[in-house]
C-alpha cells in the first residue's frame, strides 16, 4: 500500500472502485449500518431490524439515487461481536465478513475504524499502519496525551490517517464558516451536545472549531463526569462554552454565536448529510492524496478534549493547550 506523505495531488489509492473495510463497533454506536450503506445501498428489511431506529429512519429520507458514495464500496467488515457483523452484513450489502481485523489486509484498499472510544484506537489502527493502509477513524482520534503523540508519529512518518467529527461538515454551520462579518466580532459562542465529553465532546468541539479556527488557548471544565461546562478561550478574544451532558438530548449541536453588532442561534439536524460528506472527503483524500483539512487541526481539537479531561480531573483548573504534547 501506497503511505501518503506531506506531498500533494498523488492517489493515495489508485483504483476505479476503492474496496474498504468496516471494523469495529461499540455500544451506543451504529456507524457500521449507517456508513456501510452509504457506500453499498442496503436492504430496507434488515435494516429495519438495526438496533439504532433513527439510523433508518433517516436512510429512509434519502431518494435511491443519491444515498450512496460512488466510487467506493465496503467489502469486508469485522465488528467486535461476531453476531453484529452478520446482521450489518445483511443489511448493508457488506459481502464478506473477517474473523479479524487484520484479515482485511491485502484486500482491501483503506479501513475505516467506526469506533467512539478514543483510548482504543491506537491499537485498532496499529497493524494497519504498519501496513501502509490508509485509515479513516471515528471521532474522537484519542482521548489522552501518549495516544496523541503515536498518532502525530505516524503521520509525520507519512501514515494516511484521517480523522474528524461529522459537526465539521453540517450545513446548518456552514454560513457562519464563511463569514460573521454581519455580527461584528464576536464575543461569545456556545454550543452543546448530549452524552460523554470524552465521546461526544469532540462533536462539539469541532463544530465549532471552524468558526474560529486555529487559535485555542486554553481550556477550563467546571462541571462533572456527568455534566461537562467547559470554558476555552482563543486568540481573537472570544469566550466560548461547549457543554456536555450525559442526558440532554435535546442540546444536540445548539449554537450560539454573539457578536458586537448581531447574534445568531441555530442547531444541528441533518446526519444523513454530514456522515455523507464527512466520507466523501475521506475518498477524496484517498483519490488526490490532499488532506481535506490539516492535520494540525486534529491535532488541536485533541488537545482540547484532553484539556477538558484534565481539567475536570484536577477540579477546574484552567489547562492551557501547550501543556499538551502532540
Amino acid at each position: 500500500m501506497f503511505k501518503a506523505g506531506g506531498k500533494v495531488d498523488i492517489p493515495i489509492v489508485d483504483r476505479q472502485e476503492i474496496r474498504l473495510a468496516m471494523l469495529g463497533m461499540v455500544d451506543g454506536n451504529g456507524h457500521p449500518y449507517s456508513w456501510s450503506a452509504m457506500f453499498n445501498g442496503y436492504n430496507p428489511d434488515a435494516m429495519a431490524q438495526c438496533p439504532y431506529p433513527g439510523i433508518p429512519a433517516y436512510l429512509g429520507k434519502e431518494p435511491t439515487e443519491t444515498l450512496r458514495i460512488e466510487g467506493a464500496r465496503v467489502t469486508h467488515i469485522w465488528t467486535d461481536q461476531p453476531d453484529d457483523a452478520a446482521k450489518v452484513a445483511k443489511a448493508s450489502l457488506i459481502p464478506a465478513v473477517v474473523e479479524k481485523p487484520e484479515d482485511v489486509i491485502g484486500k482491501v484498499d483503506a479501513v475505516i475504524i467506526a469506533t467512539d472510544k478514543g483510548n482504543e484506537h491506537v491499537e485498532r489502527c496499529r497493524a494497519f499502519v504498519e501496513a501502509g493502509v490508509p485509515i479513516f477513524v471515528d471521532k474522537p482520534l484519542v482521548d489522552n496525551e501518549e495516544d496523541l503523540k503515536t498518532f502525530s508519529k505516524w503521520v509525520e512518518d507519512g501514515s494516511a490517517i484521517m480523522s474528524s467529527s461529522c459537526m465539521r461538515y453540517c450545513k446548518e454551520f456552514m454560513p457562519y464558516r464563511q463569514s460573521t462579518r454581519d455580527m461584528g466580532e464576536i464575543r461569545y459562542a456556545s454550543i452543546s451536545t448530549p452524552k460523554s465529553w470524552e465521546r461526544y465532546g469532540i462533536h462539539a468541539l469541532e463544530g465549532i472549531y471552524p468558526i474560529f479556527g486555529p487559535g485555542y488557548i486554553s481550556v477550563q471544565n467546571t462541571g462533572s463526569v456527568e455534566s461537562n461546562i467547559v470554558h476555552i478561550k482563543h486568540t481573537c478574544g472570544a469566550d466560548i462554552n461547549v457543554i456536555a451532558v450525559n442526558d440532554m438530548y435535546g442540546g444536540f449541536g445548539a449554537l450560539q454565536l454573539l457578536g458586537t453588532s448581531g447574534r445568531v442561534q441555530t442547531a444541528f439536524s441533518d446526519n444523513f448529510y454530514s456522515f455523507k460528506k464527512q466520507l466523501e472527503s475521506f475518498i477524496q483524500y484517498l483519490r488526490t492524496g490532499v488532506r481535506p483539512f490539516p492535520f494540525s487541526e486534529t491535532q488541536e481539537l485533541m488537545r482540547m478534549l484532553i484539556a477538558g479531561i484534565r481539567s475536570r480531573e484536577e477540579g477546574g483548573r484552567l489547562v492551557k493547550l501547550d501543556e499538551i504534547a502532540g
